[in-house]
């Protein structure tokens, strides 16, 4: 039977790509995000490509009140239960700015944490019920240790992290799985400006949609995209603070 998918923050670089690697093996989608004609555009050409039945749901991640009638529109677009669930909506401010504007750090973490929780918490509930199915967010990188170039970005994935690891450890014994993906950087709007595309630690939005559909398929717990990030980053969380708080990253 094939999936029924929901990818939340359907317009991004990265569900872009990831929606496309899932409807190549025939699964079905619901698209939601705020702009509703980009996400018809999207779905209009995977239908064509893959013949997929693809639906679009509105979605404003920091509407908390409408999270609730959100997930039960979603609920009610198929036949069978949804599948799963991919959270791939973020957002990130220049460390600078957000460190003298309160209202970029808020926005920070009402966007990647407070609202992937209110949504996790309604749809940890039904797949709960439904003993079977997983979840997916993307936190980041960023969120291993606090690093003086982002550290306040970097919290709120350190949270969500957090937040993703206990939900796995809950909802494992009811046959649900919860995938955590870190990315490192990636070349997209979110990052343009900030980050310099041509440097080798960049990656495409294309690699990482490639491999968190093979981390969907073998049920990792964590996916480090690219791989070398994983190295990267056990050697950074390995530094004694002595060292660390004398680095310049």
């Amino acid at each position: 039977m094939s999936e029924r998918i929901l990818l939340v923050g359907a317009s991004s670089a990265i569900a872009q790509e990831l929606a496309r690697k899932l409807c190549q093996r025939g699964c079905h989608l619901i698209l939601a995000g705020r702009n509703a004609d980009e996400l018809e555009s999207i779905a209009t050409d995977l239908r064509i490509r893959y013949q997929s039945t693809v639906h679009i749901q509105p979605f404003d991640a920091l509407n908390f009140a409408e999270h609730a009638n959100f997930v039960e529109r979603c609920l009610g677009l198929f036949e069978e239960p949804l599948s799963g669930v991919v959270v791939c909506y973020g957002s990130m401010h220049d460390q600078q700015q957000a460190q003298t504007d309160w209202n970029l750090t808020d926005q920070m973490i009402q966007t990647n944490f407070t609202s992937v929780v209110s949504l996790m918490n309604l749809l940890a509930e039904y797949f709960a019920e439904q003993k079977a199915g997983y979840l997916a967010a993307i936190s980041s990188v960023a969120g291993d240790r606090g690093r003086q170039s982002n550290y306040l970005y970097g919290c709120t994935k350190a949270a969500l992290s957090a937040y993703l690891q206990g939900l796995r450890n809950r909802l494992y014994r009811l046959g649900v799985h919860v995938l955590t993906i870190k990315p490192g950087i990636v070349d997209t709007p979110m990052t343009d400006g900030l980050v310099n595309p041509s440097s080798f630690l960049v990656s495409s939005p294309q690699q990482i949609g490639r491999d968190i559909d093979r981390a969907l398929r073998k049920q990792k717990n964590v996916l480090y995209t690219p791989w070398k990030w994983w190295w990267i980053m056990g050697i950074i969380r390995w530094l004694p603070e002595q060292v660390f708080k004398r680095l310049k990253l």
